[in-house]
């Protein structure tokens, strides 16, 4: 019996996570026979159109999601939902978000790829909102109220058509995480300048073989590059997908790793491929030993904006340090070529025992300008508080070889680098020197 005929039973007493994807066009009514339990409700997949008026009488409800259906409108009911705090409503063909559709508890708020080109100023008056993910609509500006969300962390709004930044937005004392690739800006005109010097690799010469992984914009397999006159060559190809992820546009990602450059921290580029009989874009980079193991996992509907790492992951206090020294002069690189990283999470970095690490997934990656302006150090110092976070994280898992002054030094670069003043945190080469 399938989960919408066990529900209409009266089979699924007490479930606190009900996933239903079964072409609905119609909420069920049987859900709220789910009420003193149901926490968290997964509608996406189907073709609604619209929720019930009274859908506050799932009084435990704290998150819902509505992805990949009809919805047109940001439905108002859930701003009386009194617990919820983390709605996705991406892929829908939303145009308008009403401030009365924003319940006051909202901390993660998701409307990737839809029409929006307006918020409501009531986003301004929900405190605890960490998280906003908005890339793939057709916003031209931003609330002004936003700048008073004070606790927002993490915000995505590329494949706008915003033409600034709104400098409210840029001062926000926690925001870490900015993604904005992809709006006509004038620092996104640099997104082509580094094509002419990536070698084109002929997709005749390359044979997949098993694929390593899988992530929003692509997916990355092992292969074979059979370079004429060279050895056969074990490398990974990255496979781009063509539509909006929750970062922005796959193919801006692709653009940012061929504008990064080349630094001991950073997977290196080998070539874009050429000649996919589907005109697939694609990346040749190099294959990393399987000794690499990412280091923490995706933030979970708990965590929000934090990483998670498994119990047993500790450091010495040498490996930690290699680990942020490497970050921070791979940050510093990409910042040296007019680039924010704007994912830089421990969920992004591979590394093995020894503290040797590689910064990955550029899909969130944005240009800027390489003066030294406010507006730039800003941007910069955006992605500080990130790696701030990043050294917290290290710090609380090292077991071993950190000296109580040392350990002192490390918290006070740590809160240096977290401070709520944008541009009193020091750049990375700052961070870099601090670090020995």
């Amino acid at each position: 019996m399938d989960t919408l005929a066990k529900l209409r039973a009266g089979q699924l007493k007490g479930l606190k996570r009900l996933d239903l994807a079964c072409g609905l066009t119609e909420f069920p009514d049987e859900i709220f026979q789910l009420a003193d339990s149901l926490e968290i409700l997964n509608l996406s997949g189907n073709a609604l159109s619209r929720l019930p008026d009274d859908l506050h009488r799932l009084t435990r409800l704290r998150i819902l999601f509505c992805s990949d259906n009809h919805f047109t409108a940001l439905p108002e009911c859930l701003g009386r939902c009194a617990n919820l705090s983390m709605i996705g409503f991406k892929a829908n063909q939303i145009v308008s978000v009403p401030g009365t559709a924003l319940p006051p508890l909202l901390r993660w708020l998701i409307l990737t790829d839809n029409h929006i080109s307006q918020l409501p100023d009531e986003l301004g008056q929900r405190p605890l909102l960490q998280k906003l993910m908005l890339a793939g609509n057709r916003l031209q500006q931003l609330p002004r109220s936003l700048a008073e969300c004070e606790r927002l962390e993490l915000i995505r709004l590329a494949a706008n058509q915003l033409t600034a930044l709104p400098d409210g937005l840029l001062a926000m004392p926690r925001l870490s995480w900015l993604a904005y690739s992809g709006n006509p800006l004038a620092d996104e005109t640099r997104t082509q300048q580094a094509d002419d010097h990536t070698p084109n690799i002929d997709w005749s010469q390359l044979t997949l073989e098993q694929p390593l992984g899988e992530g929003a914009s692509g997916v990355i397999y092992q292969a074979q590059w059979r370079e004429p006159g060279q050895p056969v060559r074990a490398v990974a190809i990255k496979l781009y997908k063509g539509s909006i992820t929750s970062d922005g546009s796959p193919l801006h990602e692709m653009n940012a790793c061929i504008a990064a450059g080349q630094h001991p921290n950073l997977i290196k580029v080998l070539g874009r491929v050429v000649g996919h009989p589907e005109a697939q874009a694609a990346l040749v980079m190099e294959l990393i030993d399987p000794s690499f193991t990412n280091l923490a996992a995706l933030p979970s509907f708990d965590s929000c904006s934090r990483d998670v790492y498994a119990d047993s992951t500790r450091f010495t206090a040498d490996s930690a340090r290699r680990i942020a020294r490497g970050i921070a002069s791979a940050a510093a690189h990409l910042h040296a070529q007019g680039i924010c990283h704007g994912d830089l999470y421990g969920h992004n970095i591979l590394f093995n025992a020894q503290g040797e690490c590689l910064l990955g997934d550029f899909g969130a990656a944005c240009f800027h300008a390489t003066d030294d302006s406010p507006h730039t150090r800003a941007l910069q110092r955006i992605e500080v508080r990130a790696f701030g976070i990043l050294l917290g994280e290290l710090l609380a898992r090292i077991d071993s070889g950190l000296s109580d002054a040392q350990r002192g030094d490390w918290h006070q670069l740590h809160e240096r680098c977290i401070q709520p003043n944008v541009l009193a945190r020091p750049d990375f080469a700052t961070i870099s020197r601090a670090l020995g």
